[in-house]
């Protein structure tokens, strides 16, 4: 390496693969990696493995194995050490009783409660801690959970699938009729998707014409929480949005549905996204995956309400159709899925 500069990046670079490791496992906390590195040699890693358990910096600490080479290390961690007792102590503590004297930080902590206070307690303590080595990357990798506690609603991805000609279903006497358009390979790919996001979005269109479990089924991982904007309390318990592989949450504006603890009685003389999402991040829900229809899609493009758009145009093509929502990709980033076209949308 040329410099320490450099050094610093490469160390965080395996601090950032490691969090990785934890996606789809850990929310609602973030995705956190953690590299202890002593006379330019990696000694102890770790990352945050579940919700609840131990946090990066411990699992690297205990990784050490001569834990007397601490006091003249580095410990390189993409997301500011927490300074607060939760389900586990404060990561800060255990830094300084190791006596571990440097410490090169990704990005501060995103509440704004405890932002910078692990970083202050560290340097009080005499620790010599950087700031902001590969921000951008470590930035991104917890955009869902610095979105959700910064913006106090859940990140939002919208996703469809259309064809050739700009339609996401036919029509069958001008009634929707499910098509298949996704490819078996982007199929995959949109499951190990969802298994990364808190919970699923569809209205009561797609609920009923497409009748869909909204499950990880094709990758391994876990059931996101299963949301419906059901109106008119149409859905009945044969649908297999209620079945019991994941649980269900409804919007209704019905108010003799509030004893079912599955619905939620909302105002839909106002616009329902911003109540749809203050509820959902009540309920600790970070991040919220809006797979259709339409019409709801629409509705969270012209609330402004999306930080990603990811539409697959697929070869197929039909001849009369439901249009699909209706956005500029001027600026989308392009990318092939099997035999579909992904663009890609970022709103940032």
């Amino acid at each position: 390496m040329d410099s320490k500069s450099d050094c610093d990046k490469l160390y965080m670079q395996r601090a950032l693969q490691l969090a990785l490791c934890g996606e789809g496992r850990v929310s609602p906390n973030p995705m956190v990696g953690a590299v202890i590195v002593c006379d330019g040699k990696i000694i102890g890693e770790g990352y945050h493995r579940k919700c609840g358990e131990a946090h990066a910096e411990v699992n690297a600490v205990a990784s050490v194995k001569d834990r007397s080479l601490l006091t003249r290390s580095t410990m390189y961690v993409t997301l500011e050490p927490c300074s607060h007792f939760g389900k586990t102590p404060p990561c800060c503590n255990l830094i300084k009783e190791c006596g571990i004297p440097r410490v090169v930080v990704g990005i501060k902590d995103p509440f704004p409660e405890v932002s910078g206070r692990g970083i202050s307690i560290l340097r009080e303590a005499g620790v010599d801690v950087k700031v902001g080595v590969l921000e951008d990357e470590c930035r991104y990798i917890n955009r869902r959970f610095i979105t959700a506690h910064t913006q106090k609603r859940p990140y939002v991805l919208l996703k469809w699938c259309e064809s050739q000609n700009g339609y996401i279903a036919a029509l069958d006497k001008d009634k929707p009729k499910p098509v298949q358009l996704s490819s078996p390979v982007s199929s995959i790919y949109m499951h190990r998707e969802r298994s990364f996001y808190d919970a699923i979005l569809v209205g009561t269109t797609t609920a009923l014409t497409d009748n869909p479990s909204l499950t990880v089924r094709g990758w391994k991982g876990k059931n996101p929480l299963r949301v419906v904007i059901d109106r008119e309390a149409k859905l009945s318990i044969e649908n297999k949005i209620f079945n019991t592989d994941a649980p269900t949450l409804a919007f209704t504006h019905l108010t003799s549905k509030v004893e079912d603890t599955r619905y939620i009685k909302i105002d839909f003389s106002k616009n329902i996204i911003p109540q749809v999402l203050s509820e959902l991040y009540a309920r600790k829900i970070t991040s919220l995956m809006v797979e259709g229809g339409a019409k709801t899609l629409q509705s969270f493009i012209d609330a402004g309400a999306w930080n990603e758009i990811r539409r697959e145009v697929s070869p197929v093509s039909i001849k009369e159709g439901v249009k699909a929502p209706e956005i500029s990709f001027a600026n989308a980033m392009v990318s092939e899925c099997g035999a579909s076209i992904i663009y890609h949308l970022n709103n940032q």
